[in-house]
């Protein structure tokens, strides 16, 4: 997904009737989405960062729209300025982070650093509202932060990725934000249908930098498949499984999908673009996903 582990807006109590499928859709979702990386690298060299966004948002909104006519009356006239709002921190400039990282450096890069998002959505809520972090919560940030420190030593044909890292780890950190963001306002909300709104608003608010911007070269047939399927797999029906999952096991266990997002990406990447397995990337990747995987764990209980 490219995309962040947005915090479900409605209380839900899981059911394990088809507890045999959740494996099979966590593992098929995070393959989903560790394409999207590899498309961003095909597709960002050839688009710009912004058009490809700007067309990744349209189509990703055209797929969930269905969601959202079906909860258009929930949706009042007073909430779309912060559903634009949402369209624009969890998704435009996230979005547009990841794809111009994807034209400075590997997959890996964008994969490993979009781990951080679950850590951020801690950190964020803990600056801004207040909440615990907790002692294992804290000690999971600083792991994380070194493994991204690390990360961005590392380079790439000869060339630093740091900027790339650096990209990826405001991306995830605005991830962070919005999904608190939808956490507080849209509680109670059809969750599909808030991300059918926050990825049309983001499509609208973006569309004229994408028309300024777009190039002026003839674009192959190859970035144009890697851009649908960006847009259409990837977005819309990535969302819509995500969403899917979370309804029937709760958002806590399907966030589980992004320790798995990296690993389909690097292997994408190393099948399909050939694209190495760096030391420095296998590195940073166990302290990123290890810190996300510790900030995650079921607290201990106390003795009575």
């Amino acid at each position: 997904m490219s995309a962040s582990v947005p915090t479900h807006p409605q209380a839900v109590t899981p059911t394990f009737n088809r507890a045999w499928l959740t494996p099979l859709e966590l593992g098929g979702l995070a393959a989903i989405w560790g394409t999207s990386f590899l498309f961003l690298r095909i597709a960002a060299p050839a688009f710009g960062p912004i058009p490809l966004v700007a067309l990744r948002l349209v189509l990703g909104a055209a797929v969930l729209m269905p969601f959202l006519w079906r909860a258009r009356s929930a949706l009042r006239p007073a909430l779309w300025p912060r559903l634009a709002l949402v369209g624009v921190v969890n998704a435009a400039v996230p979005f547009t982070l990841f794809a111009w990282a994807a034209r400075q450096a590997p997959v890996g890069v964008g994969a490993i650093t979009n781990s951080m998002a679950v850590l951020f959505t801690a950190l964020v809520a803990f600056l801004f509202y207040g909440e615990r972090i907790g002692g294992r919560r804290a000690v999971a940030l600083f792991v994380g932060f070194a493994g991204v420190v690390v990360l961005a030593s590392g380079k790439a044909a000869g060339t630093s990725v740091a900027w790339a890292a650096a990209a990826g780890t405001t991306g995830a950190f605005l991830y962070g934000i919005g999904s608190n963001l939808v956490r507080r306002h849209f509680t109670g909300l059809p969750a599909a249908a808030v991300a059918a709104a926050t990825l049309a608003c983001g499509a609208v608010l973006l569309l004229p930098f994408a028309v300024a911007t777009w190039p002026t070269e003839p674009i192959g047939m190859r970035p144009w498949l890697a851009a649908t399927a960006l847009g259409v797999v990837c977005t819309g029906f990535g969302y819509a499984v995500f969403y899917r999952l979370i309804q029937r096991i709760g958002a806590p266990r399907a966030a589980v999908v992004t320790y798995l997002v990296p690993l389909f990406a690097l292997t994408w990447a190393w099948l399909l673009l050939g694209e190495p397995v760096t030391p420095t990337m296998l590195a940073a990747g166990t302290l990123i996903l290890g810190s996300v995987a510790l900030g995650q764990a079921p607290a201990a209980p106390k003795a009575k």
